[in-house]
């Protein structure tokens, strides 16, 4: 892995991403579940890591950080058709509503990188524009920029999905 020893980086990395993952989330099977999907996601790019790009920090953190908004993502939506189908005896707009899921989830796919992690931390995890421009590490001027970008995109992809 261009620079690094991948049982080097399990041993100086695990420990710490874990921690976060832990506190984060609370749960210790969760975050072990997820603490073993970063360092699978690592093994499997190791090859596109570029040490010229970014440190190998850098490099874990981001898969870190993506390993877990997935995460977040995919509970969400499930938590969300759970609740739907319990609640609601409809069973046509259920799946209506699970279809829109669906269209939603295909349409941040389209995003970009950024686009889709702020829209994700904005509405799924509950941060403020602030809170996404410190996590993402850049400007709050920027992020709102994204930000309004992100939405314009995601609304012409649903109109455009939706249409006949």
């Amino acid at each position: 892995m261009n620079g690094i020893n991948e049982e080097q980086l399990y041993r100086e990395y695990h420990d710490k991403i874990f921690g976060y993952l832990l506190n984060r989330i609370g749960n210790r099977e969760e975050a072990e579940d997820i603490t073993s999907e970063v360092f699978i996601k690592a093994l499997k790019y190791s090859e596109k890591y570029d040490p010229g790009k970014a440190a190998v920090s850098t490099w874990i953190y981001t898969i870190m950080r993506n390993t877990l908004t997935d995460h977040f993502r995919s509970a969400k939506v499930s938590d969300e058709l759970s609740e739907d189908m319990v609640s609601n005896d409809n069973v046509e707009e259920s799946y209506l509503r699970e279809e829109a899921l669906g269209e939603l989830a295909l349409a941040l796919k389209k995003l970009s990188r950024d686009e889709r992690d702020i829209i994700i931390m904005r509405y799924y995890e509950d941060y403020s524009l602030t809170e996404v421009s410190e996590k993402l590490n850049i400007s709050y001027g920027m992020t709102k920029v994204k930000h309004k970008a992100a939405l314009g995109k995601l609304k012409d992809l649903l109109r455009i999905s939706s249409l006949p």
